[in-house]
């Protein structure tokens, strides 16, 4: 008698227990999802998460837009500079560069000097030596803007900063990914630097000795910003500053 009463003992502790186990599960149940649908419109928490996730991933980020301030000083530098068309260049190189790493061939970029492809080569090299690849997929440009210029070592340099997204993944040769997602877009910023040779007599490398403008008559070097007539031969010199830009420097922004 004094056992069945026992067992009836624990049979009711387990169903309080349980009774109240159950009660507190259904009461944090109700409070998370009192607290999906107010932050998140919805009762399920894991597909409110998801939703803030791909709303985050669609944001584009803000660039450092300098435009107004640096490009007065540039057309008082370079009266010839047209700042739509070294814009779209500046685009076009970073799309390039991008989609030169994402199918591993150096000529797949547009132009730029030979530092840049130096970059280049070292980057996709480093990438054929790990046994990874790094993809680029539907690049799309939101806003480019200037956000530097500066004038050092004999350079005059401006830097194009540009907000994009794209589909990122890095993989290794299994087809592992090791970054990045393949379902929702990356949000990024890169500087792309525009590189104008003022002076050779300062440059520090001697790789951008072939980036200056030339007299047509002679050949000679026209070292200053601006020079009308060549010093060697006293030939009239027609600014084509806009064909002496070189693109030198591509670099994503953290």
């Amino acid at each position: 008698m004094i056992i069945v009463v026992c067992v009836i003992i624990v049979l009711v502790l387990i169903l309080v227990i349980s009774g109240c186990a159950f009660y507190f599960i259904w009461r944090a149940k109700r409070a998370v999802e009192s607290f999906s649908r107010s932050a998140f419109g919805t009762s399920d928490i894991r597909q409110g998460f998801r939703q803030v996730e791909q709303e985050y991933a669609a944001v584009p980020k803000s660039v450092s837009a300098m435009t107004g301030l640096y490009l007065p000083k540039i057309k008082k530098d370079f009266p010839e500079f047209q700042y739509d068309e070294m814009k779209v260049r500046a685009e076009n190189v970073l799309t390039s560069y991008l989609l030169a790493v994402d199918r591993m061939s150096e000529g797949t970029l547009k132009e730029g000097n030979k530092e840049l492809k130096d970059k280049l080569e070292m980057r996709i090299g480093m990438l054929r030596g790990a046994g990874e690849k790094e993809s680029f997929r539907s690049i799309k440009l939101h806003r480019t803007e200037i956000t530097d210029y500066r004038k050092r070592n004999g350079r005059c340099i401006i830097t194009f900063q540009t907000s994009l997204q794209y589909y990122y993944t890095r993989k290794d040769e299994s087809g592992k990914i090791l970054a990045g997602r393949e379902d929702l877009p990356t949000q990024s910023k890169y500087n792309t630097d525009v590189i104008y040779i003022q002076d050779r007599e300062l440059l520090a490398d001697e790789r951008d000795l072939a980036l200056g403008l030339n007299c047509p008559n002679c050949g000679a070097p026209i070292p200053g910003t601006g020079s009308k007539v060549c010093e060697y031969c006293g030939t009239p010199v027609v600014e084509l500053n806009i064909y002496a830009w070189t693109f030198g420097n591509v670099t994503e922004v953290r």
